[in-house]
């Protein structure tokens, strides 16, 4: 009979996308049960109970067929991190353009050295240790939004999460050469690669935030189509990165920080995302927990501890003591430093990017930072959430005579 489905079903990707906000739901008012608990722990945990290494309601092919969706949740972060830099500051303070420089270096020095000394070959020690450099912009974002932190600690942490993701790709970058070189690739691809990744990353970013802040301007008058631009920007940009793999993450990135740049008058970088947003954060993280590779992260899990343990004294000693030598306040030195703890979106992209194209380095490569990723993920955002706490960007208190919903907490975060 031709008017029933064909067996065996084929889930769709719409359903599964609203399977995975389900779930996040449920995480979520677990998550508000416990004050501690910031409520990205708790999307992270039904994704992997209900993933392939929990209940196994869906598997990894399934995960693979709602890539895209995901895709254009990292990108809108991403975007919405690069407004936190405008070129024109950052040149301008160069304190925090030092704090990250020194950081930046100061963690991939650590974790290179901590890695092969534990035994890691050295090239994917670096690729390793390159990763580390990033930091994840999402877990910074729903945190402070959740907790409705404002202040200079968080303005500085956004900042250097921005400027962490940048150079993590750009030395990711430097280091393609020596992969397709162990791989025998021609000289042509060993130079040509890299430069394509990242010139034409640049370029399409650069680009469409220029289109984005022509349009802005042109239709200012009519502020309820901001939204719509920007969606529509963003997931131009990730499709033409696809179409010419450029990259996914680094591109979006670009595209907010010259928007930021560009604007005289912060019409973009201003805009309020809304209680929607959180929808994609929901998401992300219910597809980080059920994307967790157990059997590998177990396997490499020495490695993933040297590695989180050099990773997050790098981070904490070099934020904080540069922050002191260029005149930060004591509690954004303290803090900020750990508010750089959380490692994700960025990170597991370039460790995918490793094993799709160098597939005998990538596989340490990927073990070694999902199994980080897990752990930092897990401990990160109450790190987080402490961290601006004590900085006295957000007030010490969590409700919890209620639970809440996402929309409720996302609306509960904007109120003064």
């Amino acid at each position: 009979m031709e008017f029933l489905p064909a067996f065996p079903l084929q889930v769709s990707t719409l359903f599964f996308f609203g399977f995975l906000l389900f779930c996040g739901a449920l995480g979520g008012y677990l998550a508000h049960r416990v004050p501690w608990i910031p409520s990205i722990t708790g999307f992270m945990l039904v994704g992997l109970i209900a993933g392939p290494n929990g209940l196994h309601l869906f598997g990894f092919e399934t995960l693979e067929r709602t890539k895209i969706v995901i895709d254009i949740a990292l990108a809108l972060i991403l975007y919405r991190l690069g407004l936190s830099i405008d070129l024109r500051a950052v040149i301008k303070d160069k304190g925090l353009l030092l704090v990250s420089l020194v950081e930046s270096t100061l963690t991939f020095a650590a974790v290179y050295f901590a890695l092969t000394w534990f035994g890691i070959p050295k090239l994917p020690g670096a690729v390793i240790a390159a990763i580390a450099i990033s930091s994840s912009p999402a877990v910074l974002i729903h945190v402070a939004h959740e907790l409705g932190a404002k202040g200079v600690t968080t303005d500085r942490s956004e900042a250097l999460v921005a400027l962490n993701n940048v150079f993590a790709f750009m030395v990711f970058a430097a280091l393609l050469p020596l992969l397709y070189h162990q791989n025998n690739a021609p000289l042509s691809t060993m130079v040509g690669g890299p430069a394509y990744q990242l010139l034409g990353s640049t370029l399409l970013g650069g680009l469409m935030g220029y289109a984005l802040h022509r349009v802005a301007g042109i239709t200012q008058g009519a502020s309820q189509y901001s939204l719509a631009l920007v969606v529509g920007a963003v997931s131009m940009t990730l499709g033409l990165a696809l179409t010419f793999e450029l990259s996914v993450l680094f591109a979006p990135l670009v595209l907010g920080t010259v928007v930021s740049s560009l604007e005289p008058e912060d019409l973009l970088a201003d805009m309020e995302f809304g209680p929607a947003f959180e929808l994609f954060f929901v998401a992300l993280f219910v597809y980080a927990g059920a994307n967790l590779h157990l059997k590998e992260m177990l396997a490499f899990a020495p490695a993933a501890l040297v590695f989180v343990a050099a990773r997050s004294l790098a981070k904490w000693v070099g934020v904080s003591a540069t922050g002191a030598l260029v005149g930060w306040s004591r509690a954004t030195n303290l803090n900020a430093g750990l508010i750089l703890l959380p490692m994700a979106g960025m990170a597991i992209g370039l460790a995918n990017t490793t094993t799709a194209q160098f597939p005998y380095s990538g596989s340490v490569v990927a073990s070694v930072v999902f199994a980080a990723v897990a752990i930092l993920e897990t401990v990160g955002p109450p790190m987080v959430a402490r961290a601006l706490f004590w900085s006295g960007d957000a007030d010490d208190h969590k409700p919890t005579n209620e639970p809440e919903n996402v929309t409720n907490d996302a609306q509960q975060a904007q109120r003064p």
